[in-house]
Protein backbone atom coordinates (compact mmCIF):
# COMPACT_ATOMS: atom_id res chain seq x y z
CA UNK A 1 0.00 0.00 0.00
CA UNK A 2 1.45 3.44 -0.90
CA UNK A 3 2.45 5.60 2.06
CA UNK A 4 0.00 8.42 1.23
CA UNK A 5 -3.06 6.13 1.06
CA UNK A 6 -5.02 6.10 4.33
CA UNK A 7 -6.23 2.72 5.56
CA UNK A 8 -10.00 2.25 5.27
CA UNK A 9 -11.61 1.07 8.51
CA UNK A 10 -13.40 -2.32 8.12
CA UNK A 11 -16.80 -0.86 9.10
CA UNK A 12 -16.49 1.76 6.37
CA UNK A 13 -15.90 -1.05 3.86
CA UNK A 14 -19.08 -2.79 5.02
CA UNK A 15 -21.06 0.44 4.68
CA UNK A 16 -19.75 0.92 1.16
CA UNK A 17 -20.98 -2.57 0.20
CA UNK A 18 -24.50 -1.91 1.48
CA UNK A 19 -27.09 -0.50 -0.89
CA UNK A 20 -29.26 0.58 2.03
CA UNK A 21 -28.76 3.79 3.95
CA UNK A 22 -29.72 3.48 7.60
CA UNK A 23 -32.14 4.32 9.02
CA UNK A 24 -34.66 3.81 6.23
CA UNK A 25 -38.12 2.39 5.65
CA UNK A 26 -37.77 -1.17 4.40
CA UNK A 27 -40.68 -3.28 3.05
CA UNK A 28 -40.67 -7.04 3.65
CA UNK A 29 -43.18 -9.43 2.11
CA UNK A 30 -44.13 -12.43 4.25
CA UNK A 31 -46.24 -15.26 2.85
CA UNK A 32 -47.97 -18.02 4.74
CA UNK A 33 -51.15 -20.02 5.08
CA UNK A 34 -54.19 -17.85 5.72
CA UNK A 35 -54.94 -18.80 9.32
CA UNK A 36 -56.17 -17.26 12.56
CA UNK A 37 -53.36 -15.43 14.30
CA UNK A 38 -51.06 -15.22 11.26
CA UNK A 39 -51.27 -11.44 10.76
CA UNK A 40 -51.00 -10.86 14.52
CA UNK A 41 -47.86 -13.05 14.68
CA UNK A 42 -46.19 -11.09 11.86
CA UNK A 43 -47.16 -7.80 13.49
CA UNK A 44 -45.74 -8.97 16.84
CA UNK A 45 -42.40 -9.87 15.22
CA UNK A 46 -42.27 -6.53 13.39
CA UNK A 47 -42.77 -4.73 16.73
CA UNK A 48 -39.92 -6.73 18.29
CA UNK A 49 -37.47 -5.37 15.72
CA UNK A 50 -39.03 -1.93 15.21
CA UNK A 51 -40.82 -0.64 18.33
CA UNK A 52 -42.26 2.23 16.26
CA UNK A 53 -43.78 -0.17 13.69
CA UNK A 54 -47.19 1.08 12.55
CA UNK A 55 -49.56 -1.84 11.99
CA UNK A 56 -51.89 0.42 10.00
CA UNK A 57 -49.32 0.30 7.17
CA UNK A 58 -49.74 -3.47 6.71
CA UNK A 59 -50.62 -4.55 3.20
CA UNK A 60 -52.53 -7.82 2.81
CA UNK A 61 -52.93 -9.80 -0.37
CA UNK A 62 -54.77 -13.09 -0.60
CA UNK A 63 -53.78 -15.79 -3.10
CA UNK A 64 -56.20 -16.56 -5.94
CA UNK A 65 -57.43 -19.69 -4.19
CA UNK A 66 -57.62 -17.95 -0.81
CA UNK A 67 -55.36 -20.51 0.89
CA UNK A 68 -52.36 -18.18 1.35
CA UNK A 69 -51.96 -14.62 2.55
CA UNK A 70 -49.16 -12.21 1.67
CA UNK A 71 -48.41 -9.60 4.32
CA UNK A 72 -46.14 -6.66 3.51
CA UNK A 73 -44.65 -5.00 6.57
CA UNK A 74 -42.61 -1.81 6.34
CA UNK A 75 -40.10 -1.48 9.16
CA UNK A 76 -37.53 1.16 9.96
CA UNK A 77 -34.25 -0.57 9.20
CA UNK A 78 -31.44 0.59 11.47
CA UNK A 79 -28.70 -1.91 10.56
CA UNK A 80 -27.83 -4.92 8.45
CA UNK A 81 -27.77 -7.03 11.63
CA UNK A 82 -31.31 -5.96 12.52
CA UNK A 83 -32.61 -6.90 9.06
CA UNK A 84 -30.74 -10.23 9.06
CA UNK A 85 -32.21 -11.16 12.44
CA UNK A 86 -35.70 -10.02 11.40
CA UNK A 87 -35.53 -12.18 8.25
CA UNK A 88 -34.25 -15.13 10.31
CA UNK A 89 -37.03 -14.75 12.89
CA UNK A 90 -39.75 -14.46 10.25
CA UNK A 91 -38.37 -17.36 8.18
CA UNK A 92 -38.32 -19.74 11.14
CA UNK A 93 -41.85 -18.92 12.33
CA UNK A 94 -44.06 -22.02 11.85
CA UNK A 95 -46.85 -20.06 10.11
CA UNK A 96 -44.50 -18.49 7.54
CA UNK A 97 -43.73 -20.14 4.19
CA UNK A 98 -41.66 -17.47 2.37
CA UNK A 99 -40.00 -14.15 3.26
CA UNK A 100 -38.98 -11.75 0.49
Amino acid sequence: MPENTPATPPDAEARKDSLIEYPSLFPIKVMGLKADGYVQAITHIAHQFDPAFDASTLELRESKGGKYLGVTITVTATSREQLDELYRTLSTHPMVKVVL
